[in-house]
């Protein structure tokens, strides 16, 4: 017998005719099952992939890949002029960061907890004090602007820059007034009275990240130096030329320099964020990976089908000489052929439906008139994906493995047929 009978009789199989055509349609549902099963499989990990990229973006973009903090007072600079009085205190220790090649940028802020009010609206509110033309060297903020410009944050005037969600939550656009109330008191011969102060909304920005523009209003560092009496930066925020490598270029760029410092780089603040984003994508794998088996072993009642149904010529080609072997071989690529066509036809849908997910989504949104993604408990307001080539191999490989396990116990099976007992009734 020629060395390819195998792969022939086994891809003949695959497409049984007349009276075995129930076995074929079996055979194309288990297609179906596995194509489904890596669609799901690719496009959930796209999707974690996908909230992974963006929640870094939007972290890491806004909230700066490292900060430096002073213990003492070593960045004690904030009294005098309206930039600082000159090269000692955080502009001394900003630009010795500023030596090491891959920082970028170094940028102060002053920052507290506060109380943003207008008319009866009252939110909570992080009141951070920066310097406009240093806070462009580490974050996107004056690319984010709505409304208003970063620019027009200018020392004296108490200006305030908000989110946009903050700014809708207190009904205030730009050029009204809003009061912001601080954790703490004044002692008058009224009594206790609370710290507070007005400050016009001179622009408005949006990062699409609900958590951050619904909560951080800036102004000045030099407005903020005196409204929360502060007479030093909270700290220094750093950008460097790869973020990833942030923890790493941060504590370098600050050895050596003198003074009691700390460093919080994005690893560290948001670590709970990305730990359970991974063990999310993990336990994702393992659930759909489940699912594509069972899609695998939809094979396992084809084959057996097609054994039962071709005992007789199971029987012949034994006669004819082949070997156990060989009967086995069929029936691994009749399996094979039918786990392969699943496979290629997920992959690709799973590809195609990852690359267009950012249309999909919003168009079932405006047909079923609902929110998958609502802001406003999300931190991101848009379903991100993003396909990775090594997720879909694993994935491909996976479903690949699973296919072959089952495959084996109908194909030994096979194997087993006693051709004089099939042909004595024949």
């Amino acid at each position: 017998m020629g060395r390819s009978y195998e792969a022939f009789v086994g891809l003949r199989y695959v497409r049984a005719e007349g009276r075995n055509r129930f076995i074929s349609f079996i055979a194309l549902a288990s297609v179906l099952s596995i194509a489904i099963g890596v669609i799901a499989l690719t496009t959930v990990l796209s999707v974690v992939n996908g909230f992974e990229r963006a929640l870094t973006g939007h972290l890491i973009g806004m909230e700066t890949e490292a900060t430096i903090i002073a213990y003492g007072d070593s960045l004690d600079d904030l009294a005098g002029s309206p930039e600082g009085p000159g090269p000692a205190g955080w502009r001394r220790v900003a630009a010795q960061l500023r030596q090491h090649p891959e920082v970028v940028g170094a940028a102060p802020y002053l920052q507290s907890e506060a109380l943003a009010t207008r008319g009866e609206a009252v939110k909570g509110a992080l009141l951070r004090g920066i310097l406009p033309q240093e806070e462009r060297q580490v974050s996107p903020l004056a690319e984010k602007m709505t409304a208003g410009r970063l620019d027009a944050l200018a020392p004296g005037r108490f200006g305030a820059v908000l989110g946009d969600d903050l700014a809708k939550l207190l009904q205030a656009g730009v050029g009204d007034a809003i009061s912001l109330v601080l954790p703490a008191a004044n002692v008058t011969p009224a009594g206790l009275l609370p710290r507070l102060k007005r400050f016009t909304v001179v622009g408005i920005y949006d990062t699409d990240m609900y958590e951050f523009d619904s909560s951080v209003a800036f102004i000045h560092l030099q407005d903020a130096s005196r409204f929360l009496r502060a007479a030093r930066p909270t700290g220094l925020r750093l950008k460097t030329t790869d973020a990833a490598q942030a923890p790493r270029i941060s504590r370098e760029a600050l050895a050596g320099i003198p003074g009691r410092y700390g460093v919080i780089d994005w690893t560290q603040r948001y670590v709970n964020y990305f730990r359970s984003l991974k063990m999310t994508k993990k336990m994702m794998f393992v659930v759909l990976v489940l699912i594509v088996a069972v899609a695998a072993f939809n094979i396992v009642s084809t084959l057996v089908m097609a054994v039962t149904d071709k005992q007789a010529d199971i029987a012949v080609l034994r006669a004819m000489g082949a070997t156990p072997g060989g009967v086995m071989k069929i029936f691994i690529i009749q399996g094979l052929a039918i786990g392969g066509a699943g496979i290629l036809l997920g992959a690709a849908g799973g590809a195609w439906l990852a690359g267009n997910i950012g249309v999909i989504v919003p168009a079932l949104e405006a047909w079923f008139q609902v929110r998958f993604m609502p802001p406003e408990v999300y931190y991101v307001s848009e379903l991100p994906a993003e396909l990775r080539w090594r997720d879909l191999a694993a994935t491909a490989a996976t479903a690949f493995l699973l296919t072959v396990a089952a495959t084996l116990y109908p194909a030994w099976r096979a194997a087993r047929t006693r051709p004089a007992e099939v042909l004595r009734y024949e």
